[in-house]
């Protein structure tokens, strides 16, 4: 890459990575000035297509903004909307909703890692590749997957955007005997599971440091996922302690996360603080890892993430994959407990009135944090709508990713890099935070420019 003037790669189809995007990337006498992380799908429109219509539906049209995380806004919706209407929805109630939420990370945990990730740590381009070389283990991951959509099917009435959620519960709960099944599954999964664990502990991780701020809900007591109040784990300073986390009541999140719009992108980009920000597995694990169930906690032990219980934080972006597969053994167990103590509730959903007020929620995507606002009149029509998703959150952190992924290629003795080995680099580097450009890209076109 010694050469000066700029050049071009385009790719009909960056596999792996759900949505359209582009990288521009600035380098000036051997040093990478800019990285840009540059979305241009059109805009989508969901939080003006919500306001006028009633305080029922967001559950119903924000499923539609992703086919892989649809769980995680259907709950932040209806959190957002019970919070402005003065209702909490607890009990049996609130652990089929968990419940639901496991069989989500459950099945895009699993899709990411056997599916998107290992690839890239393989040597492979794609799954095809990988199972034709390891069929075992894409076969192990099709399982799990399978496994976590079974519980959407059950709760949610089928896998992919769910029709059965509603504002106060659920249309309709299931008998006993109707989850019963899924434990078996559940079982089978979770020895799979771990061995996920084992295996991609074992993939050669480049050295790389994360410095942002990490963002993630803290619920004491169990590791969030579909409640929690946003807490930081800020960069640390010049020494290597990790500062304390603090917290914030997510009635402030949006005097504390910012988005703006940025000329390179039609996405929002968001800031913590004017500051940037990491969300999603690193950013939980270091927040909630002692809260992990057990078997997990040791798993994470085994495949070298630290002990949990002592509050460890990794901030190597590649390691995420490993973060990523211990979640999935948490989130088995949770499914397993909630099946097993399951007593069927005295109805279905509790009573919801709606009122000239306004309501925030937020929870844990797979991606990382999930924030709704909603501002609604006396009867229930929607005023104002804001969806704050994890991708406009993550997408400075990935951009500086990105920047010291290439410096550190151009910084190594050898032949300049072609542009095959690049785009390899930069969708790896991409492909670590599991994005979701769309709600990430179809294609990618990069572009380095030398000056």
């Amino acid at each position: 890459m010694s050469h000066r003037g700029s050049r071009v790669l385009r790719l009909d189809a960056l596999a792996r990575v759900e949505g359209e995007g582009a990288l521009h990337l600035r380098v000036h006498d051997g040093t990478v000035a800019e990285a840009r992380l540059r979305i241009y799908e059109p805009p989508r429109f969901f939080e003006a297509f919500l306001v006028g219509r009633g305080y029922t539906e967001p559950p119903d049209i924000t499923a539609r903004i992703c086919g892989i995380c649809p769980v995680a806004y259907q709950m932040s919706a209806c959190r957002a909307i019970e919070n402005a209407c003065g209702v909490t929805v607890d009990g049996a109630l609130a652990e089929l909703r968990r419940l639901l939420y496991c069989g989500e990370w459950i099945e895009s945990h699993t899709l990411h890692i056997h599916l998107l990730h290992a690839p890239d740590f393989l040597g492979h381009p794609s799954a095809v590749e990988l199972a034709r070389d390891d069929r075992a283990a894409v076969e192990r991951g099709l399982r799990i997957k399978q496994a976590g959509n079974a519980i959407l099917e059950q709760l949610g009435g089928r896998p992919i955007h769910p029709v059965n959620v509603r504002v106060g519960g659920f249309y309709r709960t299931p008998a006993p005997g109707e989850l019963r099944p899924l434990a078996g599954r559940l079982r089978q999964a979770r020895e799979e599971a771990l061995e996920t664990v084992r295996w991609v502990a074992g993939f050669d991780f480049p050295d790389a440091v994360c410095d942002h701020d990490l963002l993630a809900l803290r619920e004491p007591g169990r590791y969030a996922i579909d409640s929690g109040t946003p807490t930081v784990m800020a960069a640390p300073g010049d020494g290597d302690a990790e500062p304390s986390p603090r917290e914030f009541p997510v009635t402030d999140f949006e005097q504390h996360v910012h988005e703006e719009q940025v000329p390179h992108s039609t996405a929002l980009t968001a800031r913590l603080d004017g500051r940037r920000h990491l969300t999603g597995a690193l950013a939980r694990f270091a927040v909630s890892g002692r809260w992990l169930h057990p078997t997990a906690a040791e798993a994470a032990r085994e495949a070298g993430l630290g002990d949990p219980a002592a509050g460890p934080v990794c901030r190597n972006p590649y390691r995420s994959i490993v973060v990523r597969a211990v979640e999935v053994v948490h989130a088995i167990e949770e499914a397993l407990r909630i099946i097993d103590a399951y007593e069927p509730p005295p109805r279905a959903a509790v009573d919801v009135r709606p009122g000239k007020a306004a309501g925030c929620g937020a929870t844990e995507a797979p991606r990382g944090l999930l924030y709704h606002r909603y501002a609604m009149t006396e009867d229930g029509t929607l005023r104002a709508a804001r969806i704050i998703p994890p991708t406009s959150q993550n997408q400075s952190a990935i951009e500086e990713d990105l920047r010291r992924a290439v410096q550190s290629h151009l910084d190594r003795p050898g032949p300049a890099a072609d542009d095959e080995e690049l785009t390899t680099l930069c969708e790896r580097a991409i492909r670590n935070h599991d994005p979701c450009i769309s709600c990430s890209a179809h294609f990618l076109d990069l572009t380095v420019e030398h000056t």
